[in-house]
């Protein structure tokens, strides 16, 4: 009887802490596809403190931020705030410096220094100071097409060092330039995200390091509730700078997550 009762109370123990992983996914990919973003770092976030094997872990977290993503990048589209310029430029040159930059070595503190030194102030720019693609009379930069290769290389160059996804740095770029207002900046962040995804995905399945375990389609399946009723938000409820204030509290959470982690 003993055995039973603690059985009992670990399968439903077991119930409840899905069922509070399910809710902080769908949490995570409603508040980052609202800026265009696919989460990937939030779902390892919250995966870690559940559990949740590093393999399946991992394969599940580039899942979610290629239909995350997707689904922004589709509710942005929808919405009429894509604009291809702000995309496809910065893509020729990201991937294959992605791919460079990934074989490259830097120290800890240099990696620190490098990756939390950009996210802090773009951060704090994002949620403190409006810009002025928020203001009526507001036309956008033209961008010469050698500065958004160069961009879109050193974009690349950098996420391969660091292991982080191009569009937390390409979306605050192109509000800051003045080439895009918020919402088309999240646009572009959803399609280099998931296209970026795709490419590391592709590279899983050919390697056979691609495993989503128990957790992984009820995971994709929340993940994209989540997405549909964030993105939609985004794209349509929320106001430019509404986007803008989101987008600096996710790169505020990535600032925060580090410190925790170096203080611990």
């Amino acid at each position: 009887m003993a055995c039973a009762l603690v059985q009992l109370s670990k399968e439903k123990e077991k119930q409840l802490n899905n069922a509070l992983l399910y809710l902080l996914v769908f949490v995570v990919a409603a508040v980052y596809s609202s800026a265009g973003f696919g989460g990937a770092s939030g779902y390892l976030l919250v995966m870690n403190g559940f559990g949740v094997p590093a393999g399946v872990m991992s394969s599940a977290a580039l899942a979610l931020n290629i239909f995350v993503s997707t689904v922004a990048f589709v509710s942005y589209y929808r919405a009429g705030h894509f604009r291809p310029r702000l995309l496809i430029p910065f893509l020729i040159t990201s991937v294959p410096a992605a791919f460079i930059g990934g074989t490259l070595k830097i120290s800890e503190q240099a990696y620190s220094i490098l990756l939390y030194g950009v996210l802090t102030y773009l951060s704090a720019r994002m949620i403190l100071f409006p810009t002025l693609t928020e203001k009526p009379d507001w036309t956008p930069h033209p961008i010469p097409l050698w500065v958004a290769l160069f961009a879109g290389a050193g974009i690349g160059l950098l996420s391969g060092m660091i292991g982080i996804g191009g569009g937390i740095f390409l979306s605050p770029l192109i509000i800051l330039m003045q080439w895009g207002d918020s919402k088309q900046a999240a646009a572009s962040a959803g399609g280099f995200i998931a296209i970026n995804s795709i490419s590391g995905l592709v590279g899983r399945l050919v390697n056979g390091t691609f495993s989503l375990g128990e957790f992984g389609v009820p995971l994709l399946v929340i993940g994209l509730l989540g997405a549909l009723i964030g993105s939609q938000l985004g794209a349509v409820r929320f106001s430019g700078a509404g986007v803008r204030r989101v987008l600096g509290a996710i790169l505020t959470i990535a600032v925060g997550t580090y410190w925790i982690n170096f203080l611990k």
